[in-house]
């Protein structure tokens, strides 16, 4: 069908929830939301229906920050992977992300890009929107679960390199703007339409502010990989803490960020400024191991992924649907909920209306059930069923 109303159900829209909706979708599109309550437009009237009584209506999820998902990801170094990865997420309800590369040496990330970039166009489940790069640049004092040996001082002809062979799909990257040599690469970056994030950073307040002024204005991961909040030296997390322009992601699984501080932060950030992401490694969602992510064995434990060899935290096994929830749980309403699994990033990534229930945006939706599962999968109109 591609003409055709979702009846019943409980819109949550930029205006607001509208506890008895229908949405009338037309050529992958939402042409019109209405009360159902009220007697429906006549051109609405003969249309096919979809009667989802007791279901809440979300726009698709977007994922900024994401490694793989079912076993597939950049990693593996194919493009089938990446058409793989799509197919996975879109089951989940994710309608776009960014594949995320790990640092590596900057010729190597140069010839992962050329591998992988033939995939992007190409993906029927979730869309692509371009790679989110994870370094090089980035702080060895810093380094979370990246291999030091791969971290590489800024050098903008590298970054050049590496932008080339990606051939304009780079939508972000993350850096440390304390770096010799960084302002090369950001005002490279900003020439070239790449968002700017600061992530695995050691930078002072002030340097940080440094950075934010020349276009860094968004932090990867909030609170991890970061130079905490001090009363002395507030660092990247007190920056972004206390000045309402930083967006900034945030891994909402309740154990990268504890859920108070999840909750606490609403209070202290403007809503559209906070992007829920994953930071899901490659296994997850993958029904057998051995598990491995970035090259090394990991164990799923207390919720989250963790290097076997040392227990350290090597990412989430969070998916965007967990995510949204746990946001309900930390006391956010279903509206900002779903700005920060959705229209959130999707205004940051210049998707337009992308990410939200309204008339004219395309037509991603996820109809949850009373627990706030995913029930009903919509992408691009086309209802893909829950597994």
């Amino acid at each position: 069908m591609d003409n055709f109303l979702i009846l019943h159900t409980c819109a949550v829209t930029p205006k607001g929830t509208l506890q008895n909706a229908a949405i009338w979708i037309q050529q992958q599109h939402i042409a019109r939301i209405v009360d159902a309550d009220e007697e429906l437009p006549p051109e609405m009237q003969a249309l096919p229906c979809l009667d989802a009584k007791g279901s809440i209506a979300i726009p698709g999820f977007i994922d900024l920050h994401i490694h793989g998902m079912a076993g597939f990801g950049p990693e593996l170094a194919d493009p089938q992977a990446l058409l793989n990865m799509s197919e996975a997420l879109a089951q989940t309800g994710v309608s776009a992300f960014c594949p995320t590369l790990y640092c590596a040496k900057p010729h190597e990330m140069e010839k992962l890009l050329r591998k992988l970039r033939p995939a992007v166009g190409l993906e029927t489940g979730a869309r692509i929107i371009g790679f989110h790069l994870e370094g090089p640049f980035i702080s060895p004092k810093k380094p979370g679960v990246m291999k030091p040996q791969d971290i590489a001082p800024a050098d903008v002809h590298a970054f050049e390199k590496i932008c080339e062979a990606a051939d304009g799909k780079i939508t972000s990257v993350t850096l440390a703007p304390e770096l010799p040599g960084i302002e090369p690469v950001i005002e490279y970056a900003k020439q070239n339409g790449i968002l700017l994030q600061a992530g695995h950073t050691n930078a002072t307040y002030d340097e940080f502010l440094w950075g934010a002024a020349r276009g860094v204005t968004h932090v990867t991961h909030l609170f991890n990989a970061m130079s905490p909040f001090n009363h002395r030296e507030p660092g990247v997390a007190g920056a972004a803490l206390m000045h309402p322009g930083i967006s900034c992601e945030l891994i909402a699984d309740g154990v990268h960020v504890h859920p108070d501080i999840v909750s606490f932060l609403r209070t202290v950030k403007p809503i559209e400024n906070i992007i829920a992401i994953t930071d899901a490694l490659l296994p997850t969602g993958q029904k057998e191991g051995p598990f491995a992510a970035n090259g090394e064995e990991v164990v799923l434990k207390g919720g989250v992924w963790r290097r076997k060899a040392d227990g350290v935290i090597a990412g989430s096994a969070l998916t965007m649907a967990k995510a949204f929830k746990t946001l309900l749980d930390c006391g956010y309403t279903l509206p900002q909920a779903a700005a920060c699994t959705s229209s959130n990033a999707a205004r940051w990534a210049g998707l337009g209306k992308q990410g939200a229930l309204e008339e004219g945006a395309q037509a991603d939706l996820v109809l949850l059930n009373a627990s706030f599962e995913p029930e009903k999968i919509f992408l691009r109109g086309q209802l893909r069923e829950w597994n």
